[in-house]
């Protein structure tokens, strides 16, 4: 086959044989395909529609250029993805909790990017935690401890990991084919029986409003589907952050608090929600409330903390960190509470300033190669429809420099509406599709 001869079909429109694209994607892995045919592939997929059958052709191909997870276990293997959110901590609730239901759960995770934080991240604000599980070993890991969180190896979707560099720099990422196969390539290279999906709609997404979320959602679930994955989107709400708190360390005791019983709200909630339509594909529950039912029994009685437990040790972190957390999470050495100047009750949050801000202060990446400060971040961050005082906290920030820190208190400020009126916050889940 003939690279030109490939883009010069998806130039005339024409959507590309199964064979073809399973070549090009060879090629993408193995540098049989230039730089600048790569480019112009993604610039002519972009622009053009794969439609379903195209979008799962080349899902397929670009999971294959790399190894498939093969797996002997006594249970499902399943997984979930999230679109991306600001204190969107759920993976590291839910993994050890669908463990504990007789799941598997080999989760491939990212680093965060722009305004989002990254699982990777979060976790390794846990001292001594590697999320760098060497391919052959994460099998015998995951049998192991139930459940394992790490970045994807060089042999994952190979294909994929030079495509994404290649769309970051000619401005094809937003491509709906295309952030369909990067996303399950990777995922459907971990050959799981069920997963589901978490597609954020609202300030602190990446997709703002329903009409992007809906055609993101179907995209995925109708193709991972179609692939022979049963899988459910669920589109939720990210009009705020899920947790109270932006960050790495701080996220970190977010989860804990979830997972020793001291917190309740949205996090809690929608991990309960996730687990259960997970399960119910899996075949390990009836059907997605009784799967949540199980998901939070779990939660609720300190079996999910155990298995987080076992799991952290596993990867390499402190024995007891389920025990005494905070004596193991890095602090900032500055702390510093943002408080209302007036009173009123919170309308709007700003998603994505906030998460920028906690960017700015460090705690994440505006170019991958950027340095992460676990330590900084926000929390105890007000939610929509409180009523709020003058001198009522609207966010502590936790920074490393006083310059920063009041940088980010002016973000805060800007970022967090008040009004006269109460506006109730949208429903946590919006819609299911798939399934």
């Amino acid at each position: 086959m003939d690279a030109r001869a490939i883009l010069a079909r998806l130039r005339r429109r024409e959507v590309p044989e199964e064979a073809e694209l399973r070549w090009f994607a060879q090629g993408l892995a193995d540098h049989g395909v230039s730089d600048a045919q790569a480019g112009a592939f993604a610039m002519a997929v972009c622009m053009g529609d794969l439609g379903a059958a195209g979008r799962t052709a080349l899902t397929l191909a670009m999971r294959d250029s790399g190894e498939v997870l093969q797996w002997d276990l006594d249970g499902p293997v399943v997984d979930k993805h999230s679109t991306g959110g600001v204190g969107d901590c759920v993976s590291l609730i839910l993994a050890p909790a669908l463990a504990e239901c007789g799941a598997y759960v080999p989760m491939i995770s990212g680093r965060g990017l722009g305004h989002t934080g990254g699982t990777l991240d979060k976790l390794e604000a846990i001292p001594g935690l590697s999320t760098a599980v060497p391919h052959d070993l994460l099998p015998a890991l995951v049998q192991k401890a139930g459940c394992v969180i790490a970045g994807a190896s060089a042999r994952i979707a190979p294909a994929d990991k030079r495509l994404y560099a290649v769309r970051d720099v000619t401005g094809t990422v937003e491509s709906l084919d295309l952030i369909t196969a990067s996303i399950l390539s990777k995922k459907l290279a971990e050959a799981p029986d069920a997963l589901v999906l978490d597609v954020k709609v609202g300030s602190g997404a990446f997709m703002k409003t329903m009409e992007e979320a809906r055609a993101l959602a179907r995209a995925l679930s109708d193709t991972s589907n179609a692939a022979g994955c049963k899988t459910t989107a669920l589109i939720t709400d990210m009009s705020q952050p899920l947790a109270p708190a932006l960050g790495n360390a701080v996220e970190i005791d977010a989860v804990m608090q979830v997972l020793t019983g001291q917190a309740t709200g949205p996090l809690a909630a929608l991990t309960a929600e996730l687990g259960g339509q997970v399960l119910a594909d899996a075949g390990l529950a009836e059907d997605a409330a009784a799967g949540a039912a199980k998901v939070a029994a779990v939660i609720a009685d300190g079996r999910a903390a155990e298995r987080f437990g076992r799991m952290i040790a596993a990867q390499g972190g402190p024995l007891g960190f389920v025990e005494d957390w905070a004596r193991f999470l890095p602090e900032a050495t500055v702390m510093h509470e943002v408080t209302a100047r007036e009173a009123g009750h919170v309308t709007a949050i700003d998603g994505e300033a906030l998460g920028l801000a906690v960017v700015d202060l460090g705690g994440g990446r505006q170019v991958e190669s950027d340095v992460v400060d676990p330590a900084v971040g926000l929390s105890n961050v007000i939610r929509l429809g409180d009523r709020v005082e003058k001198g009522t906290p609207l966010a502590m920030i936790h920074a490393a420099r006083e310059d920063a820190a009041r940088r980010a208190e002016a973000a805060v400020r800007a970022a967090i509406t008040l009004g006269d009126a109460p506006a109730p916050p949208p429903d946590l889940i919006r819609e299911r599709l798939g399934g």
